[in-house]
């Protein structure tokens, strides 16, 4: 069975990377990155009471993103995985997640911080960080065991352009 979905972006996320190279893979190797959300005017309301959250989850397209692959050679790794093992952007859906810190709101913009995202990326949702909702305390972490460690030092590159 299958299904037309479509989504219409509720704003964008500006940030200083303007190229995908060099930019930090995760929010954790972006910590104090400034950025804004311009959300389109319409969605002003929606915001009403965010501004009580330190940090909220953002659901983005990754809008540069044409094709994917079942395997990758992730960030942190040499070898191939498993698409749906790795947060590679090149995806079938190419749906973005990361978790930002929340500095302001001033009418339909967002000063956010911790930022990890392309510029002029267009946001699909917010959710609010909830950390009771949020945080796990058993996990595994996988083939990443050992390099998650990197996180904070490894830059993006060509590989998934």
């Amino acid at each position: 069975m299958s299904a037309l979905i479509t989504y219409t972006p509720i704003g964008y996320i500006h940030s200083p990377f303007t190229k995908v190279e060099d930019m930090p893979i995760q929010p954790e190797g972006a910590i104090g990155i400034s950025g804004s959300i311009q959300m389109e005017k319409q969605y002003t309301s929606a915001l009403q009471d965010l501004e009580g959250f330190s940090h909220i989850y953002l659901l983005y397209h990754f809008h540069k993103s044409k094709d994917w692959s079942s395997q990758v050679v992730p960030f942190l790794d040499t070898i191939p995985h498993g698409l749906f093992a790795t947060r590679a952007p090149k995806r079938p859906n190419p749906i973005g997640l990361s978790i930002v810190k929340l500095i302001g709101i001033e009418k339909n913009i967002l000063t956010i911080e911790n930022v990890d995202i392309l510029d002029g990326t267009p946001l699909l949702d917010i959710k609010p960080y909830v950390p009771a909702f949020d945080q796990v305390s058993d996990t595994r972490i996988g083939w990443l065991q050992g390099l998650d460690s990197g996180m904070k030092t490894q830059r993006s590159d060509q590989r998934f352009k």
